[in-house]
Order: structure tokens, then C-alpha cells, then sequence
């Protein structure tokens, strides 16, 4: 639904470029310093503070640019389209489409909003704190809808067309373009293009999560709740599945620290389960993967050699029969159980922790690792689908870790959600 946001005034949004900042578990301890020097009112202030107490500092920190104007209220509900543009690794350029809205908490179990993810403690508590102390969605979550007769890309595009962007940013070499739409009967479109489609997770889920126990805490502290009040929604970044930027590029696993790790073993092993292919480089790597359409098709890639591997036998024995068609199909799935797991020994507490264990999102870094000695051994993964993660959403399950990487991150201070 619309809403008011809150937004930098139009003289600080001429500079936007130094103001915005990715989302806080994206954010590297150097990057916090950057973004931090880059202005004294970049968002990290207020999504990723340094002071010792970070929730009561960004509480502060938004009443004071509040006051003084830095920020200010929308005085009518928005919809605000959002359009990153942004190149891929070939070199190709892409433009995700969609808006930020207001959207209604639900429960899991309602079916009406679907993650694919699991979630951890930690991060939730951090959220919740943030939520409670400032009282605002700092940061977006991004959620996926699927219309094929693409009623809303087609609003917007005419939109866009015809309006200059309120927001117009790069960040790392992403342009972010962001508009302001307050036209009753335009917005009446856009809600009743989308009131029953159900929302996919493809990003946020800590938020998400946050967003409902934060919701529950203030309705059960107010004898007058309606189901209308501000908590009762999250700041939502939506996305067409069918919009032609949304892309999502693959996490590779790097192996480590084993006590007994042997890499003539391993291939050994894997050919009695894998058609084995020598390979000679990266470049012939990447092409291996893109010719074999299997789902089970990895590369692999060791201190004195590559080569892809692609599964020859029934992969139905080698799974959990017990977990969906869905999951049973995701190919990291069998890299996990098989592979780390049975072949390699690595438990999933062990994957859950990160002890033998680590994620990149560039495949040039698997090789350096490797390279450097600082991993044992390196699997390159085909991406997951937008498909794939509609289809395990729809199950109820959920993904291995680190299984998507939704490019570009939404970007935090094109907006605010105020929740009082």
C-alpha cells in the first residue's frame, strides 16, 4: 500500500551518491568507515552505527535530522518506483525494475508471504532492537510477485517515462534511480494489480521476521489495536519475476582446515558418482558449466587441477527422500549432502558455523583462494533460478545456506518507513 515516507530534503538528495549505504549485513568494517566518512548524514548512521550503543545513537541521530530538516515527512502516501542499473560480469548492462511500498505483515503460515531461508538469532535481536528504538524500517526487505501480464511494470515504465526521478544515484557502479508516484486512481492500479498475489522472500528474511515480532510486541501493548496502525506493516521492495533485470548470480563454497584433506582422493571419489572432465582454466570452466544443462553439474577446482563434474548416476538414492521435489532438485542440495557431507565430512553444524566452510560470490575468487593455499578446494555453482526459489517457497521448506545472491543490493536511505 502507499505510504508516507520519510526522505531527505530536495538539497541533500542533489548528492544522493554520498548518502546512501547497502544493507547492514552486507557492510564490511571498512566500508562502515568509508561510509561514514563519506558524509555526516550518510544512512550507515542510522543502519549501522559505530557508537557503543548503536540502537539508542540512530534513535537520536533520526530525531535530530528530523528536526533540523535533513529528513522530512512525505506529506501524501507514495509509491516509489525504483530502478537499478547495473552491468553483469560479461560486461552487459541490466536494469531491475520495481517500487517501494507498505506491506502487511503476515505469518508464515498464512501463506501470503514465503521465505526460503533460515534465519538466525543474532541478526533478529539486532533488528529488533533497531526497530524498537527508532521506530522506523531503516532498511527494505525485497520481495518477489509473479505476473506474467506485467500490469505494474507497464505502469510504471509509462511513469517513469514521463517524470524526472526524485533520487538519482550511483553507488559502487550501480545507478539508482528512484520516483515518487501519489496519483489516487494510479496507485488504486497498482493495489489492485497485486492484492492477491503472494509475496516471495528474496531478501530480508532477519527484517521480515523482525517486522512480524516487532508487530506482535506493539499490539499486545496496545488495548486499542485496530490491524491498522503503521507496525502493522514493513518497508517492501517489490520485484516482478518476469521483469528481465531480476538476475541472481550463484555463491561458490570454498573448503578448509580439514585435518585429512587429499585432492586425488577426492576426484577418486567423485568419479564413482561423477562424469569427470579436465579442464584447463577458469575460461573453460565457465563454459562447462553453461553447456551442461544438468542441475547436478559443478566445477571443481584444486591446487593442480580443474575439471567440471556432472552426475551420471540416479541422483533419488543419493537424497533425503523425505524432502521435497523441489528441494531434491536444487543442485546445491547434492553438493551439500553428497559431496561436503558424505564425501568430504564436513557436518551441517559445521557448514551452519562456517568452520570448514566459506562463501564467495565470484568465481575469480575461488581460484585465487586456491591459489593462495588458504582453502583446500573450491566448488564453482551454477546460479539458482527464480523458479527454483518460487518453487522451494511454495513447499514450506527452506534453502541451504548462501544459496542466492539477489544483484544488486537494495540500497538503505533512498527512504524511510516510519512505524508510529
Amino acid at each position: 500500500m502507499p505510504f508516507k515516507g520519510i526522505l531527505y530534503n530536495p538539497e541533500q538528495r542533489k548528492n544522493a551518491s554520498i548518502l546512501i549505504c547497502p544493507p547492514y549485513d552486507v557492510i564490511s568494517t571498512e566500508l562502515q568507515q568509508k561510509l561514514y566518512d563519506s558524509s555526516p548524514f550518510n544512512a550507515i548512521r542510522l543502519e549501522l552505527p559505530l557508537e557503543v550503543d548503536p540502537y539508542a545513537a540512530a534513535a537520536l541521530r533520526l530525531s535530530e535530522w528530523l528536526q533540523s530538516g535533513e529528513l522530512q515527512h512525505d506529506p501524501v502516501p507514495a509509491i516509489y518506483p525504483y530502478f537499478q542499473t547495473f552491468e553483469d560480469s560479461e560486461g552487459k548492462s541490466h536494469t531491475r525494475c520495481g517500487f517501494f511500498a507498505a506491506m502487511r505483515l503476515h505469518d508464515f503460515a498464512e501463506k501470503k508471504v514465503l521465505p526460503h531461508e533460515k534465519t538466525l538469532s543474532g541478526p533478529k535481536a539486532d533488528r529488533l532492537n533497531l526497530f524498537r528504538k527508532t521506530g522506523t524500517n531503516i532498511s527494505s526487505i525485497f520481495g518477489l510477485y509473479a505476473d506474467e501480464g506485467k500490469t505494474v511494470d507497464h505502469l510504471m515504465k509509462s511513469f517513469t517515462d514521463n517524470h524526472e526521478p526524485i533520487v538519482d544515484a550511483v553507488f559502487q557502479g550501480v545507478k539508482n534511480r528512484m520516483w515518487r508516484m501519489t496519483d489516487p486512481e494510479l496507485l488504486g492500479q497498482f493495489q489492485e494489480s497485486l492484492r492477491q498475489r503472494p509475496v516471495y522472500i528474496a531478501d530480508g528474511h532477519h527484517r521480515y521476521e523482525t517486522g512480524v515480532n516487532y508487530r506482535n510486541e506493539r499490539a499486545a501493548a496496545n488495548p486499542s489495536h485496530t490491524g491498522h496502525e503503521p507496525y502493522n506493516f514493513i518497508l517492501v521492495y517489490l520485484a516482478n519475476i518476469y521483469d528481465e533485470g531480476l538476475l541472481i548470480f550463484p555463491i561458490h563454497r570454498l573448503v578448509h582446515s580439514l585435518e585429512r584433506f587429499d585432492a586425488s582422493l577426492l576426484k577418486r571419489q567423485l568419479e564413482e558418482f561423477f562424469a569427470v572432465t579436465e579442464l584447463q582454466d577458469r575460461a573453460s570452466l565457465k563454459l562447462f558449466l553453461e553447456h551442461d544443462s544438468s542441475n547436478y553439474a559443478y566445477g571443481v577446482v584444486t591446487s593442480d587441477s580443474v575439471f567440471g563434474i556432472s552426475l551420471k548416476v540416479d541422483p533419488h538414492p543419493l537424497l533425503d527422500p523425505s524432502r521435497p521435489a523441489a528441494l531434491q532438485q536444487l543442485g546445491l542440495v547434492l553438493l551439500h549432502d553428497l559431496v561436503l557431507g558424505r564425501l568430504l565430512g564436513i557436518s551441517q553444524e559445521a557448514m551452519a558455523k562456517q568452520s570448514n566452510l566459506l562463501y564467495v560470490k565470484d568465481d575469480k575468487d575461488v581460484f585465487d583462494a586456491v591459489a593462495s593455499g588458504t582453502v583446500q578446494v573450491g566448488f564453482v555453482v551454477k546460479p539458482t533460478t527464480v523458479e527454483q526459489v518460487l518453487s522451494v517457497s511454495e513447499t514450506g521448506e527452506v534453502m541451504p545456506q548462501k544459496s542466492t545472491f539477489f544483484y544488486p543490493k537494495i540500497m538503505t536511505g533512498l527512504l524511510f518507513n516510519p512505524l508510529d
